[in-house]
């Protein structure tokens, strides 16, 4: 629809609140939204030059508008957010949060029990929730239990089948889970009070669920059954001791929402905090995929409607990081500057700044279980930056390691499709080099590794990580010059510090952007072939592989091998000791055995 068609039909529509539907040429709904004046509200869609593509592809699409005029913008706003929850329209908010919840169901029958469910039916049973954890849930039946005893039995406990007598007490009555309304030694009305303390302790209202025990407790004690007494007062002192654990901020606050919200490019996170007596009793946090130029505060009012419907949610007043237009009647937005609710709120900000932390870590660190297109799109980002002639499907990285200036050893990693290949894992023992010569080391092993792809008619790796400096980049180039096959895969070196990637020869190198998938990758590969090759190191030295030069003293034992390097660390921190400071570790006559060997080896390899 253009602006001239619109403006034709723009005079029937009203200015009153309401939602309106846009459809296209096959009837299918794209897009539902809510307004104060709904003439206004539509007209701005065609009146406007929109900057964002899927806006103004949405206005391309548009062939025939709905609208439905409503009593308040309240109304609009909870039929809005029914209509996109029901439709879920195309250019509409996607939230991704498609969860059945638990609940915790007291059930509709005589002395009712209590378990949890994901299946919520008009029965007339009572729904206590919903709750974000399953485990959660099962903790805090468990919890009830201790200090509650209900019935967890299925016989039908009519008031007539147990003047009958068709029952006898089980297990449960003589470990003092239950308190046998199966043979009617206790009463519907006692029964109820304890329901009354499972509402109470589910909605965070501990102080009353304690009062009562302790009334409890004190009947118990003036009519002499101190055993009873007991043990109502340690089960007043556990529920103190979860209390105090459970009290975020303030015993003194009413029932609060707390909602915060993170958004980022397409992407929004808003974080919901239920707070009842002071008590959180949900947290949750929910990913939106926005669609068109929604502000945050749209964002927000969409998922605070939502999240309330979803966790019915009775509060009052609503805590948020800014000020938002929410229709909600008899509700309060609340801002805060200080104090306990502002504290609610910064713990929220941190829910939520958490959860996309580790969103991002999933989908950018680890790609295994992803589509073969968000792997690829990695590796091109990667070939892109990079200028490969080639997508660098396959990529093995090496890294050389020593322990305390000794015992060196090499390790490569393969990825494959952007993902670990560890069957092409490889470690690899020095032959050929003395004492630590990193650049050696890297020259030897690359040589054994690509000589063997070779002799194997094996394929080569379309990219190469060396991490280290220049030289051990141009150690390794030695090798695949020597091999010939410079021309059949890129070879890049990897500052150790400062991330930054470099060719053979270049002076400047070249940084990925620091948010990019493709600079993500590249330190999951450095991290992996630090990992392995650490791992492989710390091995070899328990099953005693490497042999420590101080074993080759004569006089010198494990003991006093022990002290030395915890003191000085190393050997080669230990070898520039003075005889004076060696002797305050190991003694006047040890010492000498380690200067008089350190000297005569000094002398054998000369000067310099």
């Amino acid at each position: 629809m253009t602006a001239q068609e619109f403006q034709h039909i723009v005079h029937t529509i009203p200015q009153q609140p309401g939602i309106y539907k846009y459809y296209d040429d096959g009837k299918t709904l794209l897009y539902v939204g809510k307004a104060k004046d709904l003439r206004k509200r539509v007209n701005s869609y065609f009146s406007k030059t929109f900057t964002n593509y899927k806006t103004h592809e949405l206005v391309q699409r548009i062939r025939h508008i709905e609208f439905t005029i409503v009593g308040s913008e309240q109304d609009a706003f909870l039929l809005e957010n029914s209509l996109i929850k029901e439709y879920q329209p195309r250019f509409n908010i996607n939230l991704k949060d498609d969860k059945s919840y638990p609940y915790i169901v007291i059930k509709k029958e005589p002395y009712p029990r209590i378990f949890l469910t994901r299946n919520r039916i008009n029965d007339g049973s009572e729904y206590l929730g919903p709750f974000t954890s399953a485990g959660k849930v099962r903790e805090l039946i468990s919890f009830i239990r201790q200090y509650v005893p209900l019935r967890t039995c299925k016989l039908n406990l009519t008031e007539q089948n147990i003047q009958k007598g068709k029952f006898k007490v089980c297990l449960e009555y003589h470990l003092g889970n239950c308190k046998g309304p199966c043979e009617a030694l206790q009463s519907a009305a006692d029964y109820a009070d304890g329901l009354q303390q499972v509402r109470n302790i589910l909605k965070g209202n501990l102080g009353s669920v304690i009062n009562h025990f302790k009334k409890e407790m004190l009947q118990h004690a003036t009519e002499l059954r101190f055993e009873k007494a007991e043990l109502t007062r340690k089960k007043i002192e556990h529920l103190e001791n979860y209390q105090a654990r459970s009290v975020i901020v303030s015993s003194h606050l009413s029932n609060i929402d707390v909602f915060s919200i993170l958004k980022e490019d397409k992407w929004a996170y808003v974080n919901y905090l239920m707070v009842q007596n002071g008590t959180i009793v949900q947290t949750h946090t929910v990913p939106l995929e926005t669609k068109l130029e929604e502000t945050e505060e749209e964002v927000l009012a969409f998922a605070m409607g939502n999240l309330r419907t979803s966790f019915n949610s009775l509060a009052t007043e609503i805590i948020v990081p800014f000020a938002i237009d929410y229709p909600e009647e008899n509700t309060s937005i609340t801002v805060p500057k200080g104090g306990d609710k502002k504290k609610l709120l910064e713990l929220s900000e941190k829910n939520v700044q958490y959860f996309k932390d580790e969103i991002r870590k999933k989908k950018i660190l680890h790609l295994e279980g992803r589509s073969d297109m968000e792997k690829k799109k990695v590796l091109y980002e990667l070939q892109e930056y990079l200028q490969l002639p080639e997508v660098p499907d396959h990529i093995e990285c090496f890294d050389n390691s020593n322990f305390q200036g000794s015992f060196p050893v090499s390790a490569m990693v393969c990825f494959k499709d952007g993902v670990p290949s560890k069957n092409d894992y490889r470690r690899f023992h020095v032959k050929t080099v003395e004492g630590i010569n990193d650049f050696a080391t890297m020259k030897e092993v690359v040589y054994r590794r690509y000589k063997r792809l070779l002799a194997e008619e094996e394929p080569l790796p379309k990219l190469v990580i060396i991490d280290g400096g220049k030289g051990q980049l141009g150690a390794a180039m030695e090798s695949i010059n020597e091999l010939g096959i410079a021309h059949e895969l890129t070879v890049v070196g990897l500052a150790k510090n400062e991330e930054e990637l470099f060719f053979p020869g270049d002076t400047e190198s070249i940084r990925l952007p620091w948010d990019s998938d493709s600079l993500k990758l590249v330190r999951r590969i450095r991290d992996e072939v630090h990992r392995f090759g650490i791992t492989f190191h710390r091995n070899q030295r328990s099953k005693g592989t490497f042999k420590n030069e101080l074993e080759n003293i004569s006089g010198i034992g494990d003991q006093t091998i022990a002290l030395l390097l915890k003191e000085f660390r190393s050997v080669k921190k230990i070898r520039e000791q003075s005889e004076e400071n060696l002797a305050a570790v190991v003694g006047k006559s040890r010492a000498g055995l380690l200067r008089a060997y350190f000297e005569a080896t000094a002398n054998k390899k000369g000067p310099g």
